[in-house]
């Protein structure tokens, strides 16, 4: 007999197997009593109909339904047999598991004490943490763990009192499936195994590795790999945290900044320490855990469960944009001087405009655009945001095709650093001032030179028809009244293609360049309206007042809230003359709209010369805003908070 004394802890799973049996015998002597209750009801009904009708014979009807019931109750009869088989093989594996888990701990017991432990484990010992074993023509996958316990009756390491010989016994865990067979659930047993002298001081320490997660709860059942390849023989213990979050390994031998931690669980984050000195990370802020003699080492990590990202990029009318570059960074360091951070990635949305980044850690992160051939227009959600655990979160990253120079200029209500729509931006270098207003799209035509018979607004020198009297290429980039031998026609009128804002929408300001037409022409020489659906396909072109009867000129550009709620809109231009020697002429036409692709509180200047601008942010209710910007890169973006009044 070797030397230790047992105490055996074979949790439920006897239990279980027990219970399965009872079970299928139950379910034996159910369907038997449902079976005889049915022929007693049977001939019951047929010893009735004999005694009524003096017959000794079957009817028709009687051997159709004698027939049914007996189709039922052989059907019955064979899935109760099929199920309790089912259930009998169940608990025959379970049978087999049982003794092959007592094969296991016969193994230990006949085992030194000393030798009671895993190989490249803690404690190191001679027993497999894996085994395949096939029994009864099953293959068992069979895993073994063992841990020191240092049980608190003389004291505890690094306690009070302290326990300098901390490992008071050992637990022996087996855990027992057939991953070929999906009847056998899991089964786990245990063994507490204790030395038969009285323990013996050790010069070892314990490491005792705590897991939480992001609001500072313990995670049970958490993953922890401990390896270290400095001692002898080397250390590779994979185990779980309790319910506590808490894994204590105890009889550890001492090393410095060797043992490499690596915690995890399926769904949640990633946390580990790092080796000191690295070429990539040579100031780990966690680094590889030290275990010194007779000491106790606590480390602690933080993991939760991961989230999603989907960052599309879209126009401002929500059309996809294919392969745009992006930077995503953290916040979180894992060294420093210099600092490295834990998450930085470089991606690109694909040919759909699209990319799913998924098992993202809880973090603040940052996504800078990185594209050659685009300017970033804005984001809806910012570019800077935050991950909870377990969220799924949505970034619209709107394009721009390329237009050096640009400047993103960001309006945030002070205070709340929330985006700020409505504001009139400002930048004026020299004598000339561009105006935009945050949180509204922009969508203009300044060239109908390509022609008519255009449905949607595709190519933007097309149109869709005009009656004849317009001329639209001579030159390019300019509509006027057509002109021959001298004279001009009297009117004409232009239909354009459908604009399409991407999703339903509010409708702003429609206006027309040049503002100034010869006088000669008229005080109505320009003139429009527009018309709003969503299907694309029903035209009433209306006026300022919600009519037919009104039109658009330069005084009066806000469009009728009548259009808001629609996603396709067109323009009809009319241009009339006074004097048959003079044309009004049109070089562009815009008009301004929110939907969910237009970002809130931010305008994108384009086409930039290099130099310092005046930049002027101001909004009703908000003290205005008044600095200057030096535009020289290709790309620039610039944040302005409006405080209220």
């Amino acid at each position: 007999m070797t030397n230790q004394f047992f105490f055996l802890h074979i949790g439920t799973s006897k239990g279980v197997v027990t219970c399965y049996v009872l079970r299928v015998t139950c379910y034996v002597l159910r369907v038997t009593c449902y079976v005889l209750r049915v022929t007693c009801y049977v001939l019951r009904v047929m010893k009735d109909n004999k005694s009524k009708s003096g017959d000794a014979g079957f009817t028709l009807i009687e051997a159709v339904v004698g027939i049914a019931i007996f189709s039922l109750i052989a059907i019955g009869v064979y899935e109760t047999f099929a199920q309790a088989s089912h259930m009998v093989e169940t608990s025959r594996l379970m049978v087999t598991a049982a003794a092959l888990a007592n094969e296991q701990f016969e193994i230990a017991h006949n085992m030194p004490y000393a030798d009671i432990g895993l190989t490249a484990g803690l404690p190191s010992g001679k027993l497999s943490p894996t085994q395949n074993i096939t029994r009864d023509n099953t293959d068992f996958l069979v895993q073994t763990i063992v841990q020191n316990i240092d049980d608190p009756f003389d004291g505890t390491i690094g306690g009070s009192p302290n326990d300098s010989s901390p490992a008071d016994y050992k637990l022996v865990e087996i855990k027992i499936s057939a991953p070929s067979n999906p009847r056998l659930a899991p089964l786990t047993f245990t063994e507490y195994i204790a030395p038969k002298n009285l323990e013996n001081t050790t010069n070892n320490g314990a490491l005792f590795v705590r897991v939480f997660d992001a609001n500072g709860q313990p995670v049970s059942e958490a993953n922890v790999h401990i390896a270290n390849s400095q001692t002898s023989p080397i250390v590779g213990v994979n185990d779980t945290t309790n319910n506590d979050g808490i894994l204590q390994i105890v009889d550890v031998p001492p090393s410095i900044q060797s043992y490499k931690i690596t915690v995890s669980k399926n769904g949640y984050s990633q946390d580990r320490t790092y080796p000191v000195g690295s070429s990539t990370n040579p100031n780990p802020i966690m680094p590889d855990a030290t275990v010194i003699a007779q000491q106790v080492t606590q480390t602690s990590f933080m993991i939760d469960r991961t989230a999603t990202l989907n960052v599309s990029s879209v126009t401002e009318t929500c059309a996809p944009v294919a392969n745009i570059g992006f930077d995503l960074k953290g916040s979180k360091l894992i060294g420093s001087t210099p600092d490295i951070y834990k998450y930085q990635n470089s991606f690109d949305t694909g040919p759909s405009g699209t990319k799913v980044i998924d098992s993202l850690e809880w973090d603040a992160y940052n996504l800078t655009f990185n594209d050659s051939t685009h300017d970033l227009g804005g984001a809806i959600s910012p570019v800077l945001f935050s991950l909870t655990p377990g969220s799924v979160q949505d970034v619209k990253i709107i394009a721009v095709p390329k237009n050096p120079r640009s400047l993103l200029v960001s309006v945030k209500q002070g205070g709340t650093t929330q985006p700020l729509s409505g504001a009139t931006v400002q930048l004026t270098i020299g004598t000339s001032t561009k105006q935009l207003i945050t949180g509204r799209g922009f969508l203009r035509q300044s060239d109908w030179s390509g022609g008519s018979g255009q449905e949607n607004f595709t190519n933007p020198a097309a149109f869709y028809s005009s009656d004849g009297n317009i001329e639209t290429a001579d030159p390019a980039g300019e509509i006027k009244l057509k002109e021959a031998f001298g004279l001009y026609a009297a009117a004409g009128n232009l239909t354009s293609s459908t604009f399409d804002t991407g999703s339903a929408s509010d409708f702003y300001r429609l206006e027309f360049l040049p503002l100034d037409q010869p006088p000669e022409a008229g005080t109505s020489s320009v003139l429009l309206q527009v018309a709003a659906n969503n299907d694309n396909s029903t035209w009433n072109f209306l006026g300022p007042d919600g009519t037919n009867a009104t039109f658009y000129s330069a005084a009066n550009g806000n469009i009728n809230p009548i259009n808001n709620g629609n996603r396709y809109l067109r323009y009809k231009i009319y241009l009339a003359t006074a004097s048959s020697t003079y044309t009004p002429n049109v070089g562009e036409v815009s008009f301004a709209f929110t939907s969910l692709c237009v970002p809130p509180g931010q305008v994108l200047f384009d086409g930039l010369a290099e130099g310092d601008y005046t930049l002027n942010v101001s909004k009703s209710g908000f003290q205005p805003s008044e600095g200057t910007i030096h535009i020289s890169d290709p790309s620039n973006q610039q944040e302005v908070i409006l405080m209220p009044e």
